[in-house]
């Protein structure tokens, strides 16, 4: 069973981190020694200063130790420890983010259909990249500042009690409201930020929604009305980032009224204790500087708040969104189909969806194998509810279904479907080149044994008279080639696939008669020796197939040859009887679900 992602957050980066654990430690070493370049800075320019007087006398041999520490000073804690930070964040940050959308990615291919019905795939990927820009910024961003402020407030308060403690005392009863008030607005500013993630990434998916269906926009002339549509998203969307913007504003002009009071209050005492002698010259630099130093760092920190709500908070949504149960996993021993012969057995199945009634109760069949089995029936009767439970992209709540023995529930999932090819009624292609959508039925498969299955699903002519030939794209989800074209390169695939068991839903739905014809001989040729089953609502393409097996409403009604059903005058008589042209007339009761 493969391991799933922990769905909080930091355990969340943990996972991909702790591997990385030497070189996390030493980029945290950088981070904190990086903080203490301002205060040893400020120490060195009040000595340089206090010994100014003596080296006028002629006497400048004293300015050179303060004055090399301050250039060995901006080597050791500026120079090398934000150039060791900027070499492990760019040799490790992208590999741990190429790991976390693969990963993720690789979390949401294992998720049952019912994901990306509810799901739009804009949106899907609009989540995953959310989530790795937010642990890009954390660990590149974030991270190294938080703890560069951390060291820097500390040795801050150490110097400045050494100067006189009342500039301790400054800088803490300063820091602790400044921080409070910073840390306390950001909280709504947290809610603000979700509120914009996820309009932007309702725009996303609605844009992404639009332009996928951009041929029905055009022929039904709906320009306008999409424009009108999205103008709602696009508002809300607008109104989420101006209110997110403005109350940044008002973050910023509070804290930087806090941090004038403090320079304010440093000036104050500084002045005082001057006039009594209390502070030399020196004194000065190092405390308006060190006031300076920590008022900007401090700042700069708080705003890395701000980031890091932003961050957590999108990242948080994405994990809501993205990291739900997978719903149909891997048994922990699960073993590999050996399907050798394609025998498939239902054995007292129940089954329903989510929230509706039940769709098969207590089904038993039994396809023995090579067997070529027609499904005929009404849209929502549950052909492709069955065939869909044999693939197991649904768990049954009852009962069995068994390969050559096997339940699959105790089979790796991966090794079940490796075991069948499926032509679907309307393929989808990758926006990739013929050769590797064909090949993508056998990865492992030759160029030559590529072109034969072109050859044999009669994809290989129009194939070559296009200009790049193989080596074309086929378009997003195959846009650039006609239903038909398509319908043959799903057919290759599944040739080159080779599996033993294979489905055929309206497999020639797609292609003009001559060409139906011409594949008829390849269909019968892929059957062979295989176990078939074939959904179809064109009963003239089922009159040769040794099995039918008539639907309704999640029951088979009735089962036999194209003959022995006409013979028994049943439902199956009344399809063919009704068709039209070949295919069936479509009835949907009430509640069924569309299958």
């Amino acid at each position: 069973m493969q391991p799933s992602l922990p769905t909080a957050l930091f355990p969340f980066i943990w996972h991909f981190l702790r591997q990385y654990k030497f070189k996390v430690s030493i980029y945290v070493i950088f981070a904190l020694a990086a903080g203490f370049w301002g205060p040893f800075n400020s120490l060195l320019i009040k000595e340089v200063i206090n010994r100014l007087p003596n080296a006028a006398s002629g006497d400048i041999s004293i300015l050179m130790l303060p004055a090399s520490l301050i250039v060995l000073n901006f080597i050791i804690f500026d120079n090398l420890t934000w150039r060791g930070i900027t070499y492990i964040r760019a040799k490790y940050l992208p590999v741990i983010i190429n790991c976390v959308i693969a990963e993720v990615m690789d979390h949401c291919l294992s998720k049952a259909p019912q994901f990306y019905h509810e799901n739009l795939s804009g949106k899907i990927s609009r989540h995953i990249s959310n989530l790795a820009d937010g642990i890009e910024s954390l660990g590149s961003n974030v991270a190294p500042n938080f703890l560069r402020g951390a060291s820097l407030l500390l040795a801050a308060f150490i110097t400045a009690y050494f100067v006189n403690p009342i500039f301790c005392l400054i800088l803490i009863l300063w820091f602790i409201p400044f921080a409070a008030v910073s840390i306390k607005m950001s909280q709504k500013l947290v809610l603000l930020s979700d509120k914009q993630a996820s309009a932007e990434s309702i725009v996303v998916g609605e844009v992404v929604d639009a332009l996928s269906n951009h041929n029905n926009i055009r022929i039904f002339s709906r320009k306008a009305a999409e424009r009108s549509r999205m103008s709602s998203f696009l508002e809300t969307q607008q109104k989420a980032y101006t209110a997110t913007t403005i109350y940044s504003i008002v973050i910023y002009s509070v804290q930087g009224t806090l941090i004038a009071i403090m320079m304010a209050l440093a000036a104050y005492f500084l002045i005082y204790l001057y006039g009594k002698h209390l502070v030399t010259v020196g004194d000065f630099a190092l405390i308006l500087g060190l006031c300076m130093e920590t008022a900007h760092m401090v700042w700069f920190t708080m705003t890395q708040v701000d980031e890091f709500n932003k961050a957590v908070g999108r990242c948080k949504q994405s994990l809501i969104s993205l990291m739900m149960p997978v719903e149909i996993q891997d048994k922990p021993n699960a073993r590999i189909l050996h399907c050798n012969q394609g025998h498939i057995t239902f054995e007292n199945v129940t089954f329903h969806y989510k929230g509706t009634t039940p769709l098969f109760q207590n089904k038993s069949v039994n396809i023995p194998a090579k067997q070529k089995v027609g499904l005929v029936g009404y849209s929502g009767s549950g052909k492709t509810t069955f065939v869909n439970l044999i693939l197991r992209l649904y768990e049954i709540n009852e009962g069995a279904i068994l390969i050559d023995g096997q339940n699959i529930e105790e089979l790796t999932q991966d090794s079940l479907r490796l075991n069948i090819a499926i032509i679907p009624q309307e393929p989808t292609l990758f926006h990739r080149s013929l050769m590797e959508n064909i090949r993508y039925g056998r990865i492992e498969a030759t160029d030559e044994e590529v072109i034969e299955a072109a050859k044999k699903a009669h994809a290989h002519d129009f194939i070559v008279k296009l200009p790049q030939g193989y080596e074309s794209l086929a378009g997003e989800r195959g846009v650039k080639l006609s239903g038909g074209q398509r319908q043959r390169i799903a057919m290759a695939r599944a040739i080159l696939k080779n599996a033993p068991i294979l489905i055929l839903d309206e497999a020639t739905s797609q292609l003009d008669s001559l060409t139906e014809h011409l594949l008829q001989q390849s269909l019968w040729e892929l059957m062979g020796d295989r176990t078939t089953l074939v959904i179809a609502h064109r009963l003239s393409t089922l009159l040769y197939m040794n099995r039918i097996l008539v639907f309704d409403k999640g029951k088979i009604v009735e089962d036999g040859a194209h003959a022995e059903l006409l013979a028994k005058k049943g439902l199956y008589k009344q399809l063919w009887e009704a068709q039209i042209g070949g295919f069936l007339p479509d009835k949907k009761s009430e509640g069924e679900i569309i299958s």
